[in-house]
């Protein structure tokens, strides 16, 4: 894995776990079901992403840095101040960040993994939607990919920046940062604005 790879996973790790730990802190989960949840959606997508491309066993099994950033995220949230937990902009806000994030690491492993462009740009919004999926199931909550504004859209975008950059043999540090930075703001503008795909309706 090469050192951009790396940073990308720890930081999307990092931000998920933050996700998944103010998510169970709001539901007034006990310490070890905060932790669980933490590193529950902080490491589904990339354990998904790692199993497709055959990079197994998944870096989030082999690698203690993975276990030891999702459990400090859910400690440091656990025993943060309460009037900040539970809030829901904190949540949103680092949910956000981590499918950013992981939607141009996943999108730039498979590529590194040989997988043609659409393959590539897919499992880059697989792995940024499946950590916010696992923390949504666990909860008994209708995944926020299924019901929220631009979610797995915004995904799509930001991992295709990556394949496209690519492609075009541009740098990937700069495609990686611009591809985080699009699906980002385009997952908060729809936050803000309320933009939504088309809801299907009851007759």
């Amino acid at each position: 894995m090469t050192s951009l790879q790396y940073a990308l996973d720890l930081a999307g790790t990092f931000v998920f776990a933050l996700s998944g730990a103010i998510a169970g802190v709001r539901h007034k989960l006990d310490l070890f079901g905060v932790l669980v949840l933490s590193f529950a959606a902080a490491n589904t997508g990339g354990i998904i992403r790692d199993v497709l491309i055959g990079a197994v066993p998944p870096g989030a099994i082999s690698d203690w840095h993975y276990l030891g950033v999702s459990l400090l995220a859910g400690l440091v949230t656990f025993w943060s101040p309460t009037e900040i937990t539970r809030r829901a902009k904190p949540m949103l806000l680092f949910d956000a960040a981590g499918l950013a994030l992981f939607a141009v690491s996943g999108a730039h492993e498979a590529l590194s993994h040989g997988l043609n462009p659409v393959m590539a740009t897919l499992l880059g919004m697989l792995t940024g939607i499946g950590g916010g999926m696992a923390r949504d199931v666990l909860l008994a909550e209708i995944p926020t990919v299924l019901r929220a504004d631009l979610y797995a859209v915004a995904a799509l975008a930001g991992a295709a920046i990556v394949v496209i950059a690519n492609a075009l043999q541009l740098p990937a540090g700069p495609a990686a940062l611009a591809g985080a930075l699009l699906c980002f703001g385009l997952r908060v503008l729809a936050l803000r604005n309320g933009w939504k795909l088309p809801v299907a309706k009851a007759d």
